[in-house]
């Protein structure tokens, strides 16, 4: 769930086609995500999934799995 979630998200904000979109898929090199993208990336994860993400570990996150993972992470 949370992955349909964070695909659908990422492909709405970087206007790509949601088959695109895999756990593999690397933001910046394969989904042509800039910064001012991940910020606000960011920023509707957060609204999402009810969370703070941390600036730390916005540097970390180079695929959509790691977002994934991060996410789930969090979730007790």
């Amino acid at each position: 769930m949370v992955f349909e979630n964070v695909s659908s998200l990422i492909a709405k904000q970087l206007k790509v086609a949601p088959e695109t979109v895999t756990r593999e898929s690397r933001l910046v090199e394969d989904l042509g995500a800039d910064s001012a993208n991940v910020m606000v990336l960011i920023m509707d994860l957060e609204d999402q999934f009810n969370m703070q993400v941390e600036d730390s570990a916005i540097t970390t996150m180079k695929t959509v799995g790691d977002v994934v993972d991060y996410i789930q992470s969090r979730q007790g």
